[in-house]
């Protein structure tokens, strides 16, 4: 079973997403800040697939994925950032930080779902 991590801020988001990927099949962890993040990724149970917020407080999803994409034991695992911002500067801010796509909110189950499907 595929392991996906959410880290987002908002306690309703973490469910909603939560609810739609287990019930597609996925085992989901979630955290609300990059510090908590860190205790999943650089675990021994790594997870395959990391969607995270851009809008987080301590340190921002953009930089956060940006970090991730330099280190070498967590460059490879794919990163879908999430946020309400408009289309085209998510896609700036994808680029930016080396992350693989982009959710923009608010999403629908099938929406969040898709998106894994094309990073695992």
């Amino acid at each position: 079973m595929k392991k996906i991590l959410i880290l987002d801020d908002s306690e309703l988001v973490l469910e909603m997403a939560k609810d739609a990927l287990e019930e597609a099949g996925y085992e989901v962890v979630t955290a609300t800040n990059g510090i908590e993040a860190n205790r999943y990724i650089f675990s021994r149970e790594r997870p395959d697939l990391i969607i995270m917020d851009i809008m987080m407080p301590m340190l921002d999803g953009n930089k956060k994925a940006k970090i991730l994409k330099e280190n070498e034991m967590s460059r490879d695992i794919p990163i879908i950032l999430l946020s309400s911002k408009a289309d085209d500067e998510m896609r700036r801010l994808t680029a930016e930080s080396g992350a693989d796509g982009y959710l923009l909110k608010p999403f629908s189950p099938s929406d969040i779902v898709g998106k894994v499907k094309m990073f695992i």
